[in-house]
């Protein structure tokens, strides 16, 4: 939901998204032009890709979102990374990223997430989920980068990922 100052603005429901949001009648209003200041951006690359779910090289994978998610705060957005509400989920669950219990925590996690951001930064590697991830931001209409710089008020560059 996009606000200024105490203010929140709403539009009427179109989408089927929206009929999952708390109140049905209303969705959060989300430019269909670039992101602006104060964007809630996800941060989507690989996690689990390539890894042979080797947890040190998740967990590089995990520093490596990151570390591209610092940059979007300071510039003002509220960067968003699903692994940071997913895993603490599935944790909770009592689930590990390779039981049935994760297809019911990981990926549902991820699709609600986007339905309430206002843009998506893809992050190179080969993913699955974060190509979902950007196929339901297109759905949605919102923008999708593939570079920091691309983002409207990024100014700051990361070191070396």
């Amino acid at each position: 939901m996009r606000s200024e100052g105490n203010e929140h603005h709403l539009e009427p429901a179109e989408s089927p998204a929206a009929a999952r949001l708390p109140n049905p009648g209303l969705r959060p209003s989300t430019p269909a032009g670039p992101a602006v200041s104060g964007s809630m951006i996800l941060v989507a690359g690989p996690y689990r890709s390539g890894t042979g779910d080797d947890p040190l090289l998740m967990a590089q994978n995990l520093r490596r979102l990151e570390r591209a998610a610092l940059p979007l705060f300071r510039a003002g957005h509220l960067p968003v990374i699903g692994e940071w509400l997913a895993l603490p989920l599935l944790r909770a669950a009592g689930g590990t990223l390779d039981d049935p219990v994760a297809a019911t925590i990981m990926y549902p996690t991820a699709r609600r997430l986007i339905d309430r951001c206002d843009a998506v930064l893809r992050l190179a590697g080969e993913s699955r989920g974060a190509d979902l991830d950007v196929a339901q931001a297109r759905e949605r209409g919102i923008p999708v980068y593939h570079d920091l710089i691309e983002i409207p008020g990024q100014t700051v560059i990361p070191g070396p990922a």
